[in-house]
């Protein structure tokens, strides 16, 4: 039977929802608004709160009969063929481990991409999973990492060939992209399961011009973030399976183990619109982006001082397979400014957010919600940016180490070092101590640290001069980073 892409069931179920005139006496307690604050409404809009209805004996009724979120799921499933798609409202932070889960258990191993987003840590504090740990490819030259290669994978199956299976991140939040069918390829001549965790990739099912897919590459699940790349909520995330490795019973038993009991209506039917609006005119609406950002990378690339990372940087042997151009990355190494300087720069004097950001690039990213205004905006931020760099030199110091001194040795699971008994020591005597936190530049969430990971001089010496030029630290327990959580002693 012919999916029918028109058909938007969260949407139709809430316009019948409404057109209806349904009295609730179940949550949400505000009463489709009346009970909100009117202060609330004023900058919400009451139109957040009619969408805000419950899901099971609201949406749908308590047994679910009409099937509304099966039906958006099923159309989601074929807008990309996948074989089965479920939604959640928790991100793609929950998607990741709910995707561990149903890979390999406590004391289980499973090979990861070691620039994994810090819900994959997550995930290993909760499991109990021992990670085997498999080196991106690094770029020495740009302090860049990709992903890990096909190769790294095979070898690292011949030295635990009892691992469950494996996790890539693909694309990375800075564009570059694995090799996603040699990496299935590896994982599938041993019937173990590939995870991609493609929480950046919700668009590259829709124009042939980006990378390839991971559900396309092979893959036997993929999470994606509809939020990042699409047009869904903050927090909208889907997993897609296909094969038979992972059975689909047991992926959603982990999912719901882990998700909410009150998923929100206005995410599913984000996610639901989006899946409609993307299956209906989808290679037209990327098609445009591409063009967009195409202008856009040419033009950032005549600012004096600023360079725009491309294929040619990204791509090649011992670096990335692919590229995604969507997040137009600037190396601003030639303004003698650091990425945390230009992106506050940005906001205070032009209104300009810039995603990521680091030691000496930001990534602005263009989607299909941009235009040749939005374009014209960001390119005119950034002229006045290379003006005012003289301004802002001489960049912070940041000791930035090299890859060898980046990657430190996993002691402990973390899970162990997670919930054994901690001190917190000064940070200039933490070198040789098993850390018992994650430490996380953000964005875009990868840990540098680990729970687990024996600390070194050179990664401490890194996080404090990082944190002193305005790195973002979110996750560690100082702060200010004048100590750090680790085991204690005798543990």
């Amino acid at each position: 039977m012919t999916a029918d892409h028109s058909r938007a069931p969260v949407l139709e179920a809430l316009a019948d929802y409404h057109r209806q005139g349904r009295t609730s006496f179940t949550p949400p307690g505000h009463k489709q608004a009346r009970g909100a604050d009117p202060a609330v409404r004023e900058v919400l809009g009451d139109a957040v709160f009619l969408g805000d209805v419950l899901a099971s004996g609201g949406l749908d009724d308590r047994l679910h009969h009409s099937g509304v979120l099966e039906h958006a799921e099923d159309l989601m499933a074929d807008a990309v063929h996948a074989e089965h798609t479920y939604f959640t409202t928790c991100g793609s932070s929950l998607s990741v481990k709910a995707a561990m889960l149903a890979v390999a258990g406590p004391h289980e191993k499973l090979l990861l991409g070691r620039d994994a987003h810090k819900s994959v840590v997550s995930g290993l504090v909760l499991s109990g999973i021992e990670p085997v740990w498999v080196e991106p490819q690094w770029d020495a030259e740009r302090h860049l990492a990709h992903p890990p290669s096909a190769v790294d994978f095979e070898a690292a199956f011949e030295r635990h060939p009892d691992a469950k299976g494996a996790l890539v991140t693909s694309p990375t939040p800075y564009g570059s992209c694995a090799d996603l069918r040699a990496i299935a390829d590896v994982c599938h001549r041993r019937s173990r399961p590939l995870v991609v965790d493609e929480a950046w990739g919700a668009h590259l099912p829709f124009h042939p011009g980006l990378p390839s897919w991971a559900m396309d590459a092979g893959a036997d699940i993929c999470v994606t973030s509809i939020h990042k790349m699409g047009s869904g909520l903050e927090q909208g995330s889907v997993f897609h399976l296909q094969g038979d490795l992972v059975p689909a019973t047991v992926l959603r038993m982990r999912a719901d183990l882990l998700g909410t009991t009150s998923p929100s209506v206005l995410i599913f039917a984000g996610m639901d619109g989006w899946r409609r609006q993307m299956a209906l005119r989808g290679e037209e609406i990327m098609g445009s982006a591409l063009d967009l950002v195409a202008e856009v990378r040419a033009a950032v690339e005549e600012i004096d001082g600023m360079h725009v990372n491309d294929r040619d940087d990204f791509c090649g042997e011992g670096l990335a397979a692919d590229f995604d151009p969507l997040p137009v990355v600037i190396d601003l190494d030639g303004l003698g400014i650091c990425g945390f300087q230009a992106a506050d720069w940005l906001r205070e004097h032009r209104n300009v957010d810039a995603h990521l950001n680091d030691h000496r690039r930001i990534a602005t990213q263009i989607t299909h919600g941009d235009d040749h205004g939005t374009a014209g905006e960001l390119l005119a931020a950034l002229k006045s940016l290379a003006e005012a760099a003289p301004e802002l030199r001489p960049a912070p110091r940041i000791d930035v180490p090299s890859p060898s001194q980046l990657r430190m040795e996993q002691a402990v699971t973390p899970r162990d070092a997670f919930f054994a008994a901690t001190e917190d020591v000064p940070v200039d005597r933490a070198a040789g101590r098993v850390a018992a936190e994650m430490i996380t530049p953000y964005p875009p969430g990868i840990p540098v640290v680990l729970p687990g990971e024996r600390l070194t001089g050179a990664v401490l010496r890194y996080l404090v001069t990082g944190l002193a030029a305005g790195m973002n630290l979110p996750d560690p327990s100082d702060p200010r980073l004048e100590t750090v959580r680790v085991v204690a002693e005798g543990e």
